[in-house]
């Protein structure tokens, strides 16, 4: 690529000939002779000169904002490229709700680990909220959340299906009960996660379709704390079976047959809407998509 354009941007941000040219390695005559030509191109003057300093003038700052661009659109095509032809390696920055992220995504994690080993995540939890805003951002490169999507910068594409019941602790005095009416559970404390949680989205929505109103809430921000909470007979609550397995298991927690449960949500990958993945992220997007990735 024709690196006057590189050769502009350094000079207006280091904002002195000299600088500019011991960062890209050149002769201060050779960096002089690029803004030269680069001025001559465009017709007018660039940079306001004096003894002490370089800088922008208006033109000059049309320049930039539009050099900058170029420069970045240029990198990631020469990326894109370059990364078609190597096997999928590198960086890639995941994003992902509570539920999904800290008992699904591990599991998805070590599949693609052991066909790719050069691939190298890096993970962030959160709630669906904070996921959606970090990839809208693009402090992220992909996400898995749970709820509606409320950015329209963002492509959903629903990836896997999550069944959620209501639990209780083993000493609660429902756990004894073959079945249990709704009606059963109005007077309940139950313990739900915090607003913008798809947990709680999921929670809200339930209590809608089927008429409950609690009479006493505990909002917790951590699905491990509820299930402690529960476990310690302080409440009951709505949960995905990701997040209980080792409890049933265990035999420390139990499901309540109800009818109508479980509770059925969906879980969506998030990416910017781009026609274009490097093929890191083609792998695990692929992976992600695997019903038999998921944990039994």
């Amino acid at each position: 690529m024709d690196p006057v354009m590189r050769v502009f941007v350094a000079v207006a941000e280091k904002e002195n000939f000299t600088r500019a040219a011991e960062f890209l390695h050149m002769t201060q005559p050779a960096v002089s002779q690029y803004i030269q030509s680069l001025e001559r191109a465009v017709g007018t003057k660039l940079l306001e000169r004096s003894n002490k300093y370089v800088r922008l003038n208006k033109a000059g700052e049309i320049v930039y904002h539009h050099a900058k661009e170029i420069l970045g659109l240029y990198d990631r095509m020469q990326y894109l490229v370059d990364d078609l032809r190597h096997s999928a390696s590198g960086d890639i920055s995941i994003g992902a709700s509570y539920t999904y992220g800290e008992y699904v995504l591990p599991h998805i994690i070590s599949e693609v680990m052991k066909q790719y080993p050069g691939v190298k995540p890096t993970i962030t939890i959160g709630n669906t909220q904070e996921i959606e805003e970090r990839v809208a951002g693009k402090q992220l490169d992909i996400g898995v959340v749970e709820g509606g999507m409320k950015h329209d910068k963002l492509r959903m594409e629903p990836i896997a299906s999550d069944r959620m019941s209501i639990i209780v602790g083993v000493g609660h005095r429902l756990a004894k009960d073959e079945k249990t009416n709704l009606a059963d559970l109005h007077g309940e404390t139950w313990i739900v996660r915090e607003p913008g949680s798809g947990t709680r989205e999921a929670t809200d929505k339930m209590f809608a379709i089927h008429g409950i109103t609690p009479d006493k809430t505990m909002e917790f921000g951590s699905t491990q704390i509820i299930k402690e909470s529960v476990e310690a007979g302080l409440g009951i609550s709505l949960l995905s079976h990701w997040a209980i397995r080792k409890e049933l298991s265990l035999g420390t927690l139990k499901v309540l047959s109800i009818d109508g449960f479980p509770f059925t949500r969906t879980f969506s990958l998030i990416t910017s809407s781009t026609p274009f993945y490097t093929k890191t992220m083609e792998v695990f997007m692929e992976m992600l998509r695997r019903d038999d990735a998921l944990p039994s």
